[in-house]
């Protein structure tokens, strides 16, 4: 494995190739223009959409008049002129969402979820619906790897990574409750960005867990990410310059370390080894057990009984249109967990986040696994989440950074994680990681 290389699609010289941050700088220098950009964009999603179908809902004739408008008027904001694809359970003021599911063929919302009213308020656009699995959960859509079409693309998100990863379009969001940014960031290739659990605004997303649910992000760079997040955060963006790497970094292989395919056990260790030639400092983290034993089972009672609520309408009135995946996997399951037993989940999930708040008062990142491996072989399963889920529980911010190859020469993730709140730290040390391991 050549573990300083990451996987990529082969590139042409054109405007969809840029980042959002050098895209959004040409267009605000006027060496590049928005309609440029989308036609550009436009042209790859008809180029190899056909193979990845990354998209649930693209209005070609509309992208390319919002871009027009875009550069009508002065730049309103970073990120103007700049298109967005947003994960088909994310509202859109006009345009369909479909949640992948026979139950909405026809829904249009008339109001924009607070995501998309952001990205317009910030001068961007969105260029369409991203595929998703039903309703954010198990059931997969039709989004292929666009690193080798015969392996699944990873988790409900699926649709915004390989949007992204296949240079369809520059920026992405989706949703995470388990790993659905982490991991198809992982199998991709690309950055993805799990923000601090409440961070970013959920209005207009629609719920499966109120208390995990959280919108994430999928870019090809720690730059484009961050300048997204402050988009959507609501807060003027200012490039966090990269951090030392004189860092306190903490080894965390937690209780499935050995459920990880040899590949990603060796990437770990070998960035490891380069963080601590870099100058910072290595230790391993362990997960006491009287904390975290039956985190798993804590994750799972959480969600699936909130989703049990969260999904009223659609079972009582659409039974017969839900998957038996989504249904006897999430609902039903949900519709058996006694509210005692929610309960106690609850307080065990409050107790490993003080936990983990304390001990990273100690430390300045966690460096975990961002997936078992590279991308599984075939689109009927999605990956597992189990390197994702423990994160999400404890609501810390989670970056991942693409760092080298499996073997069927696959991109493999690293994930970092950072202490709740502390995002923009998060962000300064990951921009010096991915300086560092893209040396080479």
């Amino acid at each position: 494995m050549n573990i300083r290389q990451t996987a990529t699609v082969a590139l042409a010289s054109e405007p969809c190739d840029l980042g959002a941050t050098e895209a959004a700088a040409a267009i605000a220098k006027g060496a590049l223009s928005s309609r440029e950009l989308v036609e550009s964009c436009l042209a790859r999603i008809a180029e190899r959409d056909g193979e990845v179908r990354a998209w649930a809902h693209l209005d070609p004739e509309q992208a390319l008049a919002d871009a027009r408008a875009a550069d009508a008027v002065p730049p309103k904001g970073p990120l103007h002129g700049v298109p967005v694809g947003l994960k088909d359970i994310i509202n859109v003021a006009g345009m369909p969402t479909r949640f992948n599911s026979p139950i909405y063929p026809d829904y249009v919302p008339v109001a924009d979820s607070a995501c998309a009213a952001m990205i317009r308020r910030a001068g961007g656009l969105i260029l369409g619906k991203t595929v998703t699995t039903e309703f954010a959960n198990r059931h997969p859509g039709p989004t292929m790897n666009p690193h080798n079409r015969a392996h699944t693309p990873g988790g409900s998100s699926q649709g915004s990574a390989a949007a992204v990863a296949d240079r369809q379009v520059p920026l992405g969001i989706g949703t995470q409750t388990s790993g659905s940014i982490i991991r198809p960031s992982a199998f991709c290739g690309i950055v993805g960005y799990k923000p601090s659990f409440g961070e970013i605004s959920r209005v207009g997303v629609k719920p499966h867990s109120g208390t995990l649910d959280t919108v994430g992000l999928c870019g090809r760079s720690v730059a484009d990410v961050e300048l997204l997040r402050a988009v959507l955060v609501g807060i003027p963006y200012e490039p966090v310059a990269p951090s030392g790497l004189k860092l306190r970094v903490a080894l965390c292989r937690t209780a499935e370390w050995e459920q990880a395919e040899p590949s990603t056990r060796d990437a770990i260790e070998a960035a490891a080894r380069l963080l601590a030639e870099a100058g910072a400092g290595i230790t391993e983290l362990e997960l006491p057990e009287a904390v975290f034993s039956g985190w798993q089972d804590d994750h799972r009672r959480i969600a699936n009984f909130e989703a049990a609520r969260s999904f009223g309408h659609e079972k009582r009135l659409f039974l017969d249109q839900l998957s038996r995946d989504f249904y006897e996997g999430r609902v039903r399951d949900g519709e058996r967990c006694r509210v005692e037993d929610y309960i106690a989940s609850q307080r065990r999930a409050e107790a490993m986040r003080v936990w983990i708040e304390g001990a990273m008062e100690e430390i300045d990142l966690i460096l975990t696994p961002a997936a078992a491996g590279e991308a599984p072989a075939g689109l009927a399963k999605t990956g597992d989440a189990r390197f994702n889920s423990l994160w999400t529980l404890l609501y810390t911010p989670c970056v991942t950074l693409p760092f080298g190859h499996g073997p069927a020469g696959l991109p493999l993730g690293l994930q970092l994680v950072g202490r709740r709140f502390e995002d923009e730290r998060l962000f300064a040390i990951a921009a010096a990681v991915e300086s560092l391991l893209g040396q080479g």
